[in-house]
C-alpha cells in the first residue's frame, strides 16, 4: 500500500497569465503558497480473488472488471495511460471540496500520479511530476486550466512561478523569513462561499480572449505581481492586502463570470467589516475567498460572517509527498 498526501494551494497574485494561451506569447508569472488542508490517496494492487479488477473509492464507490468501465474521468485515464493491467485499488479523501478554487482537481492529479509512479516504479522527482501532471491535465484530458497549480502542488511552498514562451518554467522560493510568513497568514481568512463551479467552465469564457480585448488587463495583472514581491520583502503586509484589492477589481473584467451578484455582496460586506483586500480563489465563479483582514478586524469580521464557514489554515512547504509505502520492490 502507498498514501500520498498532497497540499491544496492558495493563488495570490498573476492568476490568469499562467494558462499556455497567454504565456507562451508574453511569459507570466503567479505568486502563490501551499497550504496545510491536503488531498489524501491510498493505492494498492488489488489481488485476483475479488470479482472486480478494479476498486475506486471517492464520493462513489465504484467496482469495475474492466478500465474502460470506470466513470472517474481522471482514474480511467491514468490506469490507460499507465497499462495497469494487474488490478487496482484507489481512496481519495480531501481535506477540502472539489471544485472551489483550491487547485483541488490538480492536486488530486499530481497526488494520484504520485502514487502510481511510486507503484510501478521508484516514484517521480518534483520536476517530473509537475511536469507529468501539466501534460495529463492540459494534454490527456484536455481540460481548460491554467500551469500553476500543478507546479505549486508538486513543489510546495511559498513561491514566485515565472512562465516563459518556450513553455519552461521556474520555481523560486520567495526569501520572506518564517516569522514574517507566519505574521502574513494570522492576517488571512479563507472563507467557502458554499457555491461550487468547474474551473474549465469559468476559464473557456475569457482564456482564448486573453491575447486580444483583453492584453491590457493581463499586463496589468502581471504587473501587481512585481508590486507584491516588493512589499512580500519589506513586510508592507498592509499594502500587499491592498493590492490584492486592486487585482481583485482588475480580474473581474477579464469575464462576467469571474463574478457574480452573490459574490460582490460577500465582498462588498467584507470590505465594510475590515477587509483591506481579497479575491475568489481560482478562475472565478465561486469557492473559496481569501481576505487580508487586519489582526485586530477579525473578531469583529468574523463575528459578521457567521453563515460562512472560514477555515484556518497555516502555509506549508513540502508539496506532494509519499507518507507511507510498504509496497514490496521486485
Amino acid at each position: 500500500m502507498i498514501i500520498s498526501k498532497t497540499p491544496y494551494r492558495i493563488s495570490f497574485f498573476g492568476g490568469g497569465t499562467d494558462y499556455p494561451e497567454w504565456y507562451l506569447k508574453n511569459d507570466g508569472e503567479v505568486i502563490s503558497s501551499t497550504i496545510n488542508k491536503y488531498v489524501y490517496l491510498t493505492c494498492r494492487n488489488l489481488p485476483n480473488f475479488f470479482d472486480h479488477k478494479y476498486r475506486i473509492v471517492y464520493s462513489k464507490i465504484e467496482l469495475a472488471k474492466n478500465s474502460r468501465d470506470i466513470k472517474h474521468k481522471v482514474v480511467r485515464e491514468i490506469i490507460k495511460k499507465y497499462q495497469i493491467n494487474n488490478g487496482l485499488e484507489l481512496h481519495y479523501d480531501g481535506d477540502l471540496p472539489a471544485q472551489s478554487g483550491m487547485g483541488s482537481s490538480s492536486s488530486f492529479i499530481v497526488g494520484c500520479l504520485n502514487v502510481i509512479s511510486n507503484l510501478i516504479s521508484s516514484g517521480y522527482s518534483k520536476k517530473k511530476l509537475a511536469d507529468e501532471s501539466l501534460k495529463f491535465e492540459q494534454q490527456v484530458l484536455k481540460e481548460i486550466v491554467g500551469s500553476q497549480d500543478q507546479i505549486a502542488t508538486a513543489y510546495g511552498g511559498f513561491n514566485s512561478i515565472k512562465f516563459f514562451k518556450n513553455g519552461k518554467y521556474k520555481v523560486n522560493r520567495i526569501n520572506v523569513s518564517n516569522n514574517s510568513l507566519k505574521k502574513l497568514n494570522s492576517n488571512l481568512i479563507l472563507l467557502y462561499t458554499g457555491n461550487q463551479r468547474r474551473a474549465h467552465d469559468i476559464a473557456s469564457s475569457y482564456v482564448f480572449k486573453l491575447n486580444k480585448s483583453k492584453k491590457k488587463q493581463m499586463q496589468n495583472i502581471l504587473d501587481y505581481v512585481s508590486q507584491a514581491k516588493k512589499f512580500l520583502l519589506n513586510s508592507q503586509f498592509d499594502d500587499f492586502g491592498n493590492l490584492l484589492h486592486e487585482s481583485w477589481i482588475k480580474k473581474k473584467e477579464l469575464s462576467k463570470n469571474i463574478s457574480s451578484e452573490f459574490i460582490d455582496e460577500i465582498y462588498k460586506k467584507a470590505k465594510k467589516n475590515g477587509a483591506l483586500g481579497g479575491k475568489i480563489l481560482g478562475a472565478g465563479g465561486g469557492g473559496f475567498f481569501l481576505f487580508y483582514v487586519r489582526q485586530n478586524n477579525i473578531p469583529n469580521f468574523k463575528n459578521n460572517f457567521k453563515q460562512f464557514p472560514i477555515i484556518p489554515f497555516e502555509f506549508e512547504n513540502k508539496g506532494s509527498e509519499i507518507i507511507f509505502n510498504d509496497q514490496n520492490k521486485k
